[in-house]
């Protein structure tokens, strides 16, 4: 099964080479990496491509590929739907440029994967210090000893550690297949004929907010069950400054009517009317 991993970006070329750099030492490597960009900058832009290159040079399994449009605000949605458009994997897990994952992510996303369940993984938040620190060159987020981890923890460098422990247990990973709340995609899986039947992400969502969670409500009122990737697919959420969030409350009411009016495809989605 060929895995497609969607990794979301805008002006954040250094974080996101990271994340690459992260990818390409992955335990699995039966993945491709699309980098959906939502319309960075021309230095960016030029950095990204530089950097894409050279590990195209040094890499055949996974292919990188590209997409970008031009920057008319936060349009995630749109972007995503450009980059499952381009993808070949029967599954796909959408990463954001700033979530850094460990050697075992796309290996624990196989194991966990299951027809008719979308995957919730969760995240842990690093410090603007640390989040430079890493940048820099001088840390290693992804290969600290739990010691490390319990000092970050104490000095508020991390802000939990449960995400980043491993467990083979599954006895709570379907407790909440109706629950929409807390799912992010900046890490979730979904298998991409699921994605399909709903049309995609809604690009009437523009701003920051409610995109990802609409995404959740229409797979789950399609039939399709959450389950959890906790205790497994945990990744390492680079410190950023707030988005704004003046599309938000119009947001939350597109949202609140694709619950009330039991949603299920976009209109305005992978494939317009």
């Amino acid at each position: 099964m060929l895995i497609t991993l969607i990794v979301t970006t805008y002006n954040s070329h250094k974080k996101l080479k990271k994340v690459i750099e992260s990818l390409t030492i992955q335990s699995d490597s039966e993945f491709e990496i699309i980098i959906a960009d939502d319309g960075s900058s021309e230095k960016h832009f030029d950095n990204t491509k530089k950097f894409i290159k050279k590990f195209k040079k040094i890499l055949h399994n996974p292919e990188i590929k590209y997409v970008w449009h031009e920057d008319k605000g936060f349009r995630a949605a749109k972007i995503r739907n450009k980059a499952i458009k381009k993808s070949n994997g029967d599954y796909i897990i959408f990463l954001d440029g700033d979530c850094v994952p460990n050697k075992e992510f796309i290996s624990f996303h196989r194991k966990l994967a299951e027809k008719n369940f979308f995957c919730r993984g969760n995240r842990v938040k690093i410090s603007r210090k640390l989040s430079q620190d890493f940048l820099d060159g001088s840390v290693d987020i992804t290969d600290l000893t739990i010691t490390k981890l319990i000092k970050y923890r104490l000095t508020g460098n991390i802000n939990r550690l449960l995400p980043l422990i491993r467990l083979k247990s599954s006895f709570f990973r379907k407790t909440k297949k109706m629950k929409w709340q807390g799912v992010k995609t900046c890490n979730l899986a979904v298998w991409k004929d699921d994605l399909l039947k709903i049309n995609g992400f809604d690009e009437s969502f523009i701003g920051w907010g409610r995109e990802d969670s609409d995404l959740v409500v229409r797979l789950i009122n399609n039939g399709v069950k959450r389950k959890e990737g906790t205790f497994a697919t945990g990744v390492y959420h680079l410190w950023h400054k707030l988005n704004s969030r003046d599309n938000f409350s119009k947001n939350d009411k597109l949202l609140n009517q694709a619950i009330e009016l039991k949603k299920i495809k976009a209109i305005k989605g992978l494939y317009k009317k």
